[in-house]
């Protein structure tokens, strides 16, 4: 136990680099083509990920889901990163994140759009832009929860999130989340619940020594054959049973180990342009 202080400070300086490598990028981003931006994001969020220590296993191809809205439960703020990873993409996001310390700047600069709940006016400006997005071709994900839980069960979701997808007529991919440890036990470090803090969250997250992310992909949802009411209950139905197939089921997953050369990569602002440590595992 002695060495997680450790490692937790060694990856707290990793990653402060890397967020400062980031910032440089952020300032011109929106400047870049949907193209550049896509491949920029997916790369920043994989070394994010590789600092962290964190891999993703994922039971299905969900790097395939490239059109339409991605809807998923929400523990952590990191749900975001783990996403982009994987699939970069657009998110609508509630106002209040705006003012998270550092994350929020990056959502904003990431053209992440921010919705003010419980307004109407607010809602029908953004399903508007959001509708233009996906038939120009974007790719958005929301948390239609509107809050974050420890994972272990969802809350309910609204429906008023998902009627863009209808206007759109795109398709609704669901996807279940679950962190857990190595050994497969569900790991509550991520959430982002009640008046955790943002700093103890990441402090948690930090202190993790391995930490693993499963991503099940449930099947699409056709939004123009059906109204927003039974598309979110089937979207929450569909997730709800693959989280508790993880939960009930889980799969133990080969320890990650961790990148020790650390002081190069501090070096280079971790931003190797070769190549990027795998962290991601197909499982069946």
């Amino acid at each position: 136990m002695r060495s997680l202080p450790v490692r937790a400070v060694f990856r707290a300086l990793r990653l402060s680099l890397h967020l400062a490598y980031g910032l440089s990028i952020a300032i011109i981003f929106p400047r870049f083509s949907q193209t550049l931006r896509r491949r920029i994001l997916l790369r920043w969020c994989s070394e994010m990920l590789t600092i962290l220590n964190i891999r993703i296993s994922m039971a299905s191809d969900i790097a395939r889901l490239q059109s339409g809205i991605m809807v998923t439960n929400h523990i952590s703020w990191l749900d975001v990163f783990i996403l982009n990873a994987v699939v970069p993409m657009r998110f609508v996001a509630k106002a209040e994140v705006q003012s998270w310390p550092v994350i929020g700047w990056f959502c904003g600069r990431a053209q992440t759009l921010f919705i003010e709940r419980g307004r109407a006016r607010d809602a029908a400006r953004i399903n508007k832009q959001i509708v233009e997005l996906l038939q120009g071709g974007d790719s958005l994900a929301v948390f239609p929860e509107g809050t974050t839980t420890d994972g272990t069960a969802i809350a309910a979701f609204h429906a008023s999130l998902l009627q863009p997808a209808i206007d759109a007529a795109v398709l609704i991919h669901p996807v279940a989340i679950r962190y857990q440890d190595a050994q497969g036990a569900h790991c509550t470090a991520p959430a982002y619940i009640d008046d955790l803090s943002f700093a103890t969250s990441l402090w948690n997250i930090l202190n993790c020594r391995n930490l693993h992310v499963q991503l099940t992909a449930t099947p699409s949802l056709n939004a123009a054959a059906s109204d927003r009411r039974t598309l979110t209950r089937q979207a929450y139905q569909q997730i709800n049973e693959a989280l508790i197939v993880m939960h009930a089921h889980p799969r133990a997953v080969q320890p990650a180990e961790e990148n020790r050369e650390g002081i190069y990569d501090l070096l280079l602002f971790s931003a190797k342009t070769d190549e990027v440590e795998p962290f991601i595992i197909h499982t069946q």
